[in-house]
């Protein structure tokens, strides 16, 4: 399937700003899953400062603002490829060795709600079959709703408050999994949705690693593994180390944040 993506995301300030920095992972990868044909950066307001892949081998830039602006925009755009597929990536690694997505972050320390419902996993009969049903008993115990949780709620309080979007979705599953003594981690990406071009934020899921598969991907809010119309842009333990744009800034001036994003075929 053939995805033509353009992502834009506006920060406009009250004030004029005399210092802000940000770190942008906007950058997809060819990979086993996609094949980026051309793929664009550009920014307004700003200017590059470096680039580099950082240890999960996502492709970083950062990026500052010009002093005393009162807005600045990134816009990512291009075509990704992607072929039919059922989930896996495979026993593709990094840099970063499994063990390493076994142990938690402050983001998904596992808690009593967490460690209950890994206890999901072991109920099935291999491995594969029990991470679906833990995808399968997120989704009931905390459903989709946007505004009950924010960008920095843990996947614990995300859980115990039964509610949550797909970035805390994700991350309950990898709390949960690795809770379970699974290697798990987090991905953030795009999904190209059947009836629904305009979105207003890009989307995320988990991976799971299974000895005789690799990894393999589960979008719990959408209740199914990924396929041909989802494209990944970064990976990491948790929603932070795969953010597509975060960053800091100098100065009193309040921040409102505008996304719009366009995916389709």
């Amino acid at each position: 399937m053939q995805l033509h993506i353009n992502h834009r995301t506006e920060y406009a300030y009250s004030a004029p700003v005399g210092y802000a920095l940000q770190k942008l992972r906007l950058r997809p990868a060819t990979s086993a899953l996609q094949e980026v044909q051309h793929w664009q950066v550009t920014l307004d307001g700003g200017k590059f400062e470096a680039g580099y892949a950082d240890h999960y081998g996502n492709q970083v830039d950062l990026v500052s603002i010009t002093p005393g602006v009162e807005k600045i925009s990134v816009t990512a755009r291009g075509t990704i490829v992607t072929p039919p597929n059922n989930g896996v990536f495979g026993k593709t690694y990094g840099t970063a060795p499994l063990w390493h997505f076994k142990h938690p972050t402050q983001q998904t320390q596992p808690g009593p709600a967490i460690r209950e419902i890994s206890n999901v996993i072991s109920q099935s009969n291999d491995t594969l079959d029990g991470l679906h049903a833990l995808s399968a008993a997120i989704l009931k115990a905390a459903p989709y709703q946007t505004g009950a949780t924010h960008s920095n709620t843990t996947a614990e309080d995300a859980l115990a408050g039964g509610l949550g979007v797909c970035q805390d979705h994700a991350q309950i599953f990898v709390a949960a999994a690795r809770a379970a003594n699974v290697p798990a981690r987090y991905v953030s990406g795009y999904l190209m949705m059947n009836e629904t071009v305009n979105q207003d934020a890009s989307h995320a899921w988990a991976e799971a690693h299974i000895e005789s598969l690799g990894w393999v991907g589960f979008d719990v809010s959408n209740g199914y593994s990924p396929d041909e119309r989802y494209a990944r842009i970064a990976i990491g333990r948790d929603a932070r180390d795969a953010s597509p744009v975060e960053g800091l800034r100098i100065g009193p001036a309040d921040e409102t944040l505008i996304v719009s994003l366009q995916v389709q075929q």
